[in-house]
Parts: structure tokens; C-alpha cells; sequence
């Protein structure tokens, strides 16, 4: 008999070509033998190639839906990602906690021209601090993290402010400098994850890949910087699958 499977939630967008949100969560979900739920807090119109239009789920549905999930099921991890606002944000964020106080929560932060993130104000700053201190990892790359940082400030030293309130793995895809290798920023530390290869293709949807396995790990009990290399490992089989950029999913 199989062993029984941990159960973790995504909650995104539903992006039709199947390569990015809850749609490319589920799928490695299962390669991952975690059983995988989804909250899609939008519907867009797009291809790998092309982003059309988007329609965001009311709070309140959503907001439905996490708790159903969260009350009925041991949920280890959630994995969140394209949503309209922080207040949107910290609804989801403060819900799970108060229903599932034990699950992690990942963000994959997922900052489209669509999202109207205005994080420089005093008010969302503080917001943002309030959101980050319930939450286990955050997973911006290079072009993401600037959202959260003053002007002059550069990645590396924004990953390292942010640490001080919730870990963040800066993803490597687009380091201007080192491509590929990813940094987990701890509190007090941190640690340089080295990619195993660079012969790899670009892939529509990578970062909601990555995040969601490191989801799936955690569930599974590894500790973070653990899960965080176990997962590096599946978006790199991931990226070298195919030469287009619709990724296949494979069991590892």
C-alpha cells in the first residue's frame, strides 16, 4: 500500500496553457507524490507567449475556499501566487493562519504590469512588514525583488532587509552576474545554491514551478535550505525537457 501523501494548497491564477499558476502547480504537485488542492484568485487569457486580459476572483470566494480546504484537510504547505493587491494579500495570509496555524505559507512573487503593487508608500510598506512575518519563504528573482526596495538599492542588500522579517530565496534565472545560481537569505545567514547545469531552455512559468516544488518538499518535512536544493534540482529537468517553452514534468 502506498504511503500516505501530504496535502498542500496552491493558490494563483489559472493561466490556460497550463505552463504557469495552479494549473503547472498541480502538475508538480503529483511528480512531487504530494497531493495538491487549488484556489485560483484569477483567470487569465494568454499562451506562453502572449498575456491577453485577466479576471480576478472576488476576495470572498476566495477567501471561502481557503478556509473549506484549511478546516477540512491537514494542509502542510500553500503555495501563493498572482494576486491584485497586498490587502488581497494579507486576507489570505492572515486566514490560513488563524485556520491552520502550522501551515507554511510560500509567495511566489509574481509582479505583473496587471498587479498594482504600489509598495513605497509608508502605509503598504508597513502592510507588507505585517504579511512577512506570517509567511515561510518569499521566491522573487532579480527583476521581481525591486519592487520591494528604495531606489539605489540593489538586489542583494533588499534580499537581506527583507530576510529580517521572512527568508527569501533570490532565484537565479535572471542574475545579471552569475546566471543560475540562486541565494537563500536566512536571518543571520545565508547560503549560494550553485546550479547543477546551465544547458538549459527558457520555460514559460519556471518560477511558479520552483516555488511549488519547494512547497511540495516542505510538506514533505525537509527543512528549507534542503527543500530549496531538492527543488532546484526538479525546475532544472524541468527547463531541459524541451526545446519550446512548455515544460514537461517528470517523476524524479
Amino acid at each position: 500500500m502506498s504511503k500516505k501523501r501530504p496535502f498542500v494548497v496552491s493558490i494563483a491564477g489559472l493561466d490556460p496553457s497550463a505552463g504557469a499558476g495552479v494549473l503547472a502547480d498541480i502538475k508538480t504537485f503529483e511528480q512531487l507524490r504530494v497531493y495538491g488542492f487549488a484556489i485560483s484568485t484569477a483567470n487569465t487569457i494568454q499562451t506562453e507567449n502572449e498575456f491577453a486580459a485577466i479576471q480576478w476572483t472576488d476576495l470572498d470566494f476566495v477567501l471561502q475556499s481557503v478556509q473549506t480546504i484549511c478546516t477540512t484537510y491537514d494542509v502542510k504547505a500553500i503555495k501563493i501566487g498572482i494576486v491584485p493587491s497586498l490587502d488581497f494579500l494579507k486576507a489570505i495570509v492572515f486566514l490560513i493562519k488563524k485556520c491552520s496555524p502550522e501551515t507554511k505559507i510560500i509567495w511566489d512573487t509574481v509582479l505583473k504590469s496587471s498587479t498594482q503593487f504600489d509598495f513605497l508608500t509608508i502605509e503598504n510598506q508597513a502592510i507588507l512588514i505585517d504579511i512577512l512575518k506570517e509567511i515561510d519563504l518569499i521566491t522573487p528573482n532579480y527583476n521581481e525583488i525591486f519592487q520591494f526596495s528604495s531606489k539605489g538599492c540593489n538586489a542583494e542588500t533588499t534580499a537581506i532587509l527583507l530576510s529580517k522579517h521572512c527568508p527569501v530565496l533570490l532565484k537565479g534565472g535572471h542574475n545579471p552576474t552569475e546566471i543560475g545560481f540562486d541565494y537563500l537569505y536566512l536571518e543571520n545567514k545565508y547560503f549560494k545554491l550553485a546550479p547543477n547545469t546551465t544547458d538549459i531552455f527558457d520555460k514559460h512559468g519556471s518560477g511558479c514551478v520552483l516555488s511549488s516544488a519547494i512547497t511540495a518538499h516542505l510538506a514533505l518535512g525537509q527543512e528549507l535550505k534542503t527543500a530549496c536544493t531538492n527543488a532546484k534540482i526538479y525546475i532544472e529537468a524541468y527547463l531541459q525537457s524541451n526545446t519550446s517553452k512548455l515544460g514537461y514534468h517528470y517523476v524524479q
